[in-house]
Order: C-alpha cells, then sequence, then structure tokens
C-alpha cells in the first residue's frame, strides 16, 4: 500500500433507535412529588448538618444519614444562576429568547431548575426574587410549576446564595 492511499473508514449507518423506561421515584421523591401536586414544595432536613434538601432523595449526600420530616419551604425564591437560550428546537413551546435558571426556594439548601418568565430577558440576573407561577391542573411532575416570575422584592445579597451555584 502506497503512502498516499486511504484506508477505508468503515459505514455510517443510521437507524431510529426508542428506548423506553418507567422511573420509580421512592419514597421521599414520591413525597416531595406528591407535594408538587398540592401546590407545595417539600423538603427533607438532614439529622447532621441541618440542610434542607428539595426534591430529596432520602439522605444527605454529605453526610450519608437518612433525611428526618417533611418541611414545607415557599414557593418563593432567589434566582441563584441562569442560562439565556437563544436557540430554537423541535417542539419548543417557548419563544426564544427565554432563561431557564436555578431557583433556590426560600429555606432550602438545594435548587430546583426552572423556567423564569414575566420579565425581559436583559433583566433577568443571579440575585432576583422569583415567585412560582402553578399550572391551572397540578400533578406529581415538575410541569406543575410552569414557570418562575419576578416578585418585584430587592435582589437578595450575594452571600445569601454563593454556597448554592
Amino acid at each position: 500500500m502506497s503512502v498516499t492511499e486511504e484506508e477505508p473508514q468503515g459505514t455510517i449507518v443510521e437507524r431510529p433507535i426508542r428506548l423506553d423506561y418507567d422511573y420509580t421515584a421512592g419514597t421521599a421523591q414520591s413525597r416531595f412529588l406528591k407535594g408538587i401536586a398540592q401546590g407545595k414544595i417539600l423538603g427533607e432536613k438532614c439529622p447532621v448538618c441541618g440542610k434542607v434538601y428539595v426534591g430529596s432523595r432520602g439522605s444527605c449526600p454529605t453526610d450519608g444519614v437518612a433525611t428526618e420530616g417533611e418541611i414545607e419551604v415557599p414557593s418563593k425564591g432567589t434566582l441563584t444562576t441562569f442560562c439565556v437560550v437563544n436557540v430554537q428546537f423541535a417542539g419548543q413551546s417557548v419563544e426564544v429568547p427565554y432563561a431557564s435558571g436555578y431557583i433556590l426556594c426560600d429555606g432550602a439548601d438545594i435548587p430546583l431548575m426552572g423556567l423564569v418568565q414575566e420579565v425581559p430577558i436583559e433583566e433577568v440576573r443571579m440575585g432576583l426574587r422569583v415567585e412560582a407561577v402553578w399550572a391551572d391542573e397540578l400533578g406529581p411532575t415538575l410541569n406543575s410549576i410552569k414557570y418562575w416570575k419576578p416578585t418585584g422584592e430587592p435582589d437578595a445579597d450575594y452571600e445569601t446564595y454563593r454556597h448554592h451555584l
């Protein structure tokens, strides 16, 4: 074989693929989702470090112990970080540009991800105080929170959420 000859690189075969699966939430996650279906955001507290995990998995990832109780946190919080989406995709129900970000509910130590609406995109910022806008029909899914909108309160001080970025 000469140095200039190319070896075959293989063949690309495109085939449709589909993966169906069932998700089992578990005890702690089920409590959280049942709370969402009632318009409540529920967390559980670590008995060692005191952190409140929203969407708890039933144990503290830091201390490795079971979380306790059922703690309702307000459906208000702080936008800790965000992304502005400018790219349209198939089946998209929101007009671009839009913002999606992490919302740290008051009293929680883990943020939830959500859509940020009812604010001009250039005014979306870290520290923005937001509140949940609930769907008309609630179910055990985060789709029950349609989006988060500004509360009109002053922005949160960076020191209050910097450890949650």
